[in-house]
């Protein structure tokens, strides 16, 4: 095997590259280690073009292996990889969203970025993963305008310490405050997600600076192997359209333009102009080229919004650039079914979300090569065709899956913990109409139905989508450096289309829980995104007003349709005399009172169920791991007779011996004749040895004339009180 090797200290560890043989029909391939996390990145360009595309045919696959873990995972019946997990598909996007700008976007050559996590340690592929694309595609002969580097920054709650490429144990402390990862080139930024507990503005771009300082040095170290392992890049030449057909556009199409990008809100003026220029085209041209008709048209629509709004400060529908939409907000009022809703308008971007409250069995089980255990919190996000007004096949893409993640970040900040909050939560968010942003709309939804259920988040959460249009944008053209620019919010329609970033933010009104940045140019500087953010906030304020208005605060209680959870804490070695024999005892229980019972391994239990069923369930084990104290008075049941005393039943669990000497303040000779089996008499815990697992009653001392009320009769024998029988035992 031919081999080569090159290393940079980052966070603390070695960065390592290494170039081989390995994959050797591959483009460009790499294998990146950090610590003991090995990702393997290979790229591939195809030989032809693909006839007939109408954008540039990028794939990227990030592939889990179970054995990266050093475990057989899957289900019991399926051994292999199948799906990816959604820690994959996220994974891949944020590469796919990393590099995609940087790619000359004529290209109609199939490129495949594969990233197959070979080894896991304490140290995320993710990161990883896009580093190794980056110099798998800067030293292959595909041409890309990178590298690209990628960073996560961390930060501890009362740590002013802001750490680089954190770990797992580190991130999964309870003390851990924000992440963010951090993709950028040449001093700007280019991709971001990030999450964090409420976190101020100034500090999300004070890790914002840090991330950037270390970009660089991941990009020295990338410009260094390009010069060691690069190679020429494939000139692929790009095509225009004829210079009669431009002739034609600017005669019949051009003067139109502007009456139709700027027609206002929910606009089709643009596509119908559209057709009717590629309807001329066709007529006078050969179709083969219709892909270039199509191009210039939206070049034409993607110069005027820049030069328009950079010029003469107009957006597409009119408003100010830091204005918001209409706003429209509303909490339950749908069924009374359902455990929580909430109906959010922003505009056109209308979006309802459900609230469904369970127990923590209902809690989804994760067994993957990153992440195994429980999860208690879950949003799913569906997009169906008609919320575009267009028809097409529903299903659960890589776009939904992105979405549904980036809201449920948002919303998992402010979530009560188990302790207080027992529930299984999910939230599904129903896009209903979209222009613009409905992963937002689905957090300000999501807010809206957690309150309606009487789930006690911390602060309500509200989410803004911003844009940018900078001179000269629009493509991969270079970094902005000091071009005049614009920042929109609340961005629709053609800004979102063809505006030159997606600046996704949402928090409270204490801070940000959640960011997602998208672009279409190499970069954003910091200053711009700094700019953007304090914007946000401005826009984040207003749309929690009215959320506020809505529903001032979560209900006191969760709904009555929803279930009712019961929390006990019994002693672990009580555990098993809960679930008894084959979890006899247990199932007995959930038969008898239909309620649902989890028990933790520390001895926490869960009781869960409906009309009355929890309470049942919960008296029913109190009583059954009830530990007696010596004073208690009880009513129970006789279970055994012997000639020195009887065994009275005092809970489920537990029974007590009352000797013949403590049932009446009066000797007596027999028991049998005036005590039965199944009598019920009073009690008190007269003495207890733990130790001998041995409870000592006394009926006299609990009632003194219960033995008279029996028929006992006072025995004496010449004047004196008769010796009490011995105790054969």
């Amino acid at each position: 095997m031919q081999k080569r090797s090159f290393s940079v200290s980052v966070g603390g560890k070695e960065f390592i590259a290494e170039f081989s043989d390995l994959v050797e029909k591959a483009d460009g391939s790499v294998m990146l280690r950090y610590g003991d996390t090995v990702v393997l990145a290979t790229a591939v360009m195809s030989p032809k073009e693909r006839a007939g595309m109408g954008y540039f045919p990028l794939t990227v696959d990030y592939e889990e292996r179970f054995y990266a873990a050093g475990k057989i995972l899957g289900s019991q019946y399926v051994r292999r990889e199948t799906k990816p997990s959604d820690e994959a598909i996220l994974a891949g996007r944020i590469v796919d969203r990393t590099i995609r700008p940087l790619f000359p976007q004529h290209i109609r050559h199939d490129v495949q970025v594969i990233l197959t996590v070979l080894s896991l340690g304490q140290d995320d592929p993710d990161v990883l993963a896009v580093n190794a694309a980056s110099i798998a595609l800067a030293t292959s002969d595909i041409p890309w305008s990178g590298p690209v580097s990628s960073v996560r920054i961390g930060k501890h709650i009362g740590n002013d310490d802001l750490v680089v490429n954190p770990d797992y144990a580190f991130r999964t402390h309870t003390d851990f405050e924000f992440e963010i990862i951090a993709c950028g080139k040449d001093g700007s930024i280019n991709m971001i997600e990030a999450e964090g507990k409420e976190v101020p503005e100034d500090l999300m771009v004070k890790a914002l600076s840090r991330a950037s300082e270390e970009i660089e040095k991941i990009q020295a170290f990338q410009k260094e192997l390009v010069a060691a392992m690069g190679v020429e890049k494939r000139a692929i030449t790009k095509k225009e359209l004829g210079d009669e057909a431009k002739r034609i556009f600017t005669r019949g199409i051009a003067p139109e333009l502007d009456q139709v990008v700027f027609y206002g809100a929910g606009n089709t003026k643009i596509n119908e102009l559209k057709d009717r220029w590629m309807m001329l085209f066709n007529d006078a041209f050969d179709e083969d080229d219709a892909e270039l008709a199509e191009e210039h048209f939206e070049y034409a629509v993607n110069e005027i919004l820049h030069t328009e709004a950079i010029e003469r400060d107009r957006r597409a529908d009119g408003r100010a650039f830091d204005e918001v939409r209409a706003l429209y907000a509303q909490a339950g009022g749908l069924s009374n079914i359902l455990h929580g809703s909430g109906i959010f308008y922003r505009g056109q971007t209308h979006v309802l979300s459900v609230v469904t409250l369970g127990g923590p069995r209902d809690c989804q089980i994760l067994d993957g090569m990153e992440t195994r255990g429980k999860k208690r919190f879950l949003h799913h996000y569906n997009f169906p065709p008609y919320s575009s007004g267009e028809t097409g096949r529903i299903n659960i893409n890589r776009r939904s899956v992105g979405h549904g993640a980036l809201a449920e970040k948002a919303l998992a900040q402010v979530l009560p913990p188990q302790e207080t909050f027992p529930y299984t939560i999910r939230v599904v968010s129903e896009s209903m109409s979209s222009n613009g942003s409905t992963s937002m709309a689905s957090v300000c939804a999501g807010t809206l139905a957690l309150m309606d259920a009487g789930v006690p988040i911390k602060a309500p959460v509200a989410g803004i989508a911003m844009g940018l249009m900078s001179a000269h944008g629009g493509s991969a053209s270079g970094r902005m450096e000091d071009r005049p620019y614009k920042i929109l919010t609340d961005i629709q329609g053609p800004e979102d289309h063809h505006g030159d970033m997606d600046f996704k933010v949402a928090g409270t009104a204490n801070g940000i829980t959640a960011i997602q940045l998208d672009i279409k140019v190499d970069g954003v500087p910091l200053s711009v995104l700094a700019e953007a953010l304090t914007a946000a906030k401005k826009a984040r304020l207003q749309i929690l007003d009215t959320i506020t208005q809505a529903i001032p605060a979560p209900r006191p209680d969760v709904a009555p349709s929803a279930p009712k959870i019961i929390v006990l804490k019994i002693g672990k070695d009580q555990i098993g005399l809960v679930i008894g024999p084959g979890g006899k005892t247990i199932n007995k229980v959930k038969e008898e009172t239909g309620a649902q019972i989890d028990i933790e391994e520390d001895g926490t239990v869960f009781l869960t169920g409906i009309n009355g069923s929890a309470e049942r369930a919960r008296d029913i084990l109190i009583a059954m791991t009830h530990l007696c104290t010596v004073g208690e008075r009880h009513e129970g049941s006789i279970t055994k007779i012997f000639d020195f005393g009887v065994l009275v039943r005092l809970t489920p669990s537990s029974e007590g011996l009352v000797h013949i000497s403590e049932i009446a303040p009066f000797r007596i000779d027999a028991i049998g004749t005036n005590l039965h089996e199944g009598d019920i008499v009073p009690v008190i815990v007269k003495e207890i040895d733990r130790e001998r697992d041995r409870i000592g009653l006394s009926i006299k001392m609990a009632d003194p004339t219960f033995a008279e009320k029996k028929g006992f009769v006072k025995e004496h024998t010449n004047g004196t009180l008769d010796k009490q029988p011995n105790d054969p035992a």
